[in-house]
């Protein structure tokens, strides 16, 4: 179990211990983890800045990344004069970033620490995997975007540090919803500009659970809405105030709630269905 914190906007404190209650309650035992501890400490992807560094700037120094020094308010008048705009390969050339800029300008962008390093996704490729649901999948590159790797504060966007994390734990498959199907050729391209791409993880990338009534997938107001949990425990924010009821509350079994879990987006062949964990 590691905990994904590099956003830290959307970061709540006490989420972390939410989680490992909850994990105890469905009797989800970790092998290793932020709470149990393992050789791949530490688990807080906040406290691996160090570990992401080193990778990215292997990545710009082999030509697979770049700083950038785009404003965040010249970005935002960019997308909207041009709802469709993309940093991208066409536009790379045109934009605030190493390609534009003279070595004095851009040491002295480095030197302040007002940049961010993004990934120079390359033009007129094809980016091809395998996933365990879709089985063959092909991504044009025209169409992908030179994302943010690193951001001006130090920490690394979710591409990069999943990329690291999972190399680094030795992760042999990712199994996410398929919301995250179109970072995934970003995230091959990462492993092959690390030199990493023979021991790249297994994915597959789930159906999401929809909101009954269709629109989006199910959150937790939804829930709340039509009279059922979303999560497992009842769960208070102590900064919004906000609060959801959980299965636990309701009066669900443990065991009962993990087979629910298990059979989302799945089911074995015959008719049983109730199963032990193992």
């Amino acid at each position: 179990m590691r905990i994904e914190d590099t956003d830290q906007t959307r970061y709540v404190a006490e989420a972390e211990q939410y989680i490992i209650d909850s994990l105890n309650w469905l009797g989800i035992q970790c092998d290793e983890g932020v709470h149990v501890g393992g050789n791949c400490a530490p688990y807080r992807q906040s406290e691996r800045k160090s570990m992401y560094r080193q990778y990215a700037d292997r990545l710009v120094e082999n030509g697979y990344a770049y700083y950038a020094f785009d404003t965040a308010e010249a970005l935002d008048q960019m997308r909207q004069q041009n709802p469709n705009f993309q940093y991208n390969a066409a536009t790379r050339s045109t934009m605030n970033n190493q390609f534009s800029v003279d070595s004095p300008t851009m040491q002295q962008h480095i030197e302040a620490g007002d940049y961010v390093i993004r990934f120079k996704m390359p033009a007129d490729e094809k980016v091809t995997f395998t996933d365990m649901v879709r089985g063959t999948v092909t991504f044009e590159t025209n169409e992908l975007d030179d994302k943010v790797l690193m951001k001006s504060d130090g920490m690394p966007t979710y591409h990069l540090a999943n990329v690291v994390d999972d190399y680094t734990m030795q992760i042999t498959h990712v199994i996410r919803g398929e919301e995250w199907l179109s970072s995934t050729p970003l995230h091959v391209l990462l492993y092959r500009g690390l030199g990493i791409s023979d021991i790249m993880p297994v994915f597959a990338h789930l159906p999401l659970m929809l909101s009954p009534d269709g629109k989006g997938k199910l959150s937790k107001r939804a829930g709340d809405r039509y009279g059922f949990p979303v999560y497992p425990l009842a769960w208070k924010n102590a900064q919004t105030g906000e609060s959801s009821n959980g299965f636990r509350e309701m009066g669900f079994f443990a065991n009962a709630f993990v087979n629910i879990l298990a059979f989302f987006g799945w089911h074995p062949q015959g008719e049983r269905e109730i199963f032990s964990m193992d």
